[in-house]
């Protein structure tokens, strides 16, 4: 599995991931917030699938 996300998309989808997770505990939003947990794993691990279907990747290039 290669990475590809970024530093700042990581950062991005884990604060995303755990507010929609925070949101739903407390009752705010209801329980589509649980699906904050998608973006909380892909920014954790680096590796967005949907990236790979599409051909898109936020990694910086090695030079």
């Amino acid at each position: 599995m290669k990475l590809n996300e970024g530093t700042i998309d990581r950062v991005l989808r884990v604060i995303a991931g755990l507010a929609l997770i925070t949101l739903a505990a407390t009752g705010t939003v209801g329980m589509w917030g649980w699906i904050g947990i998608i973006p909380l794993l892909t920014g954790a691990i680096g590796y967005c699938p949907a990236y790979t279907i599409f051909g898109v990747s936020t990694c910086p290039m090695k030079k």
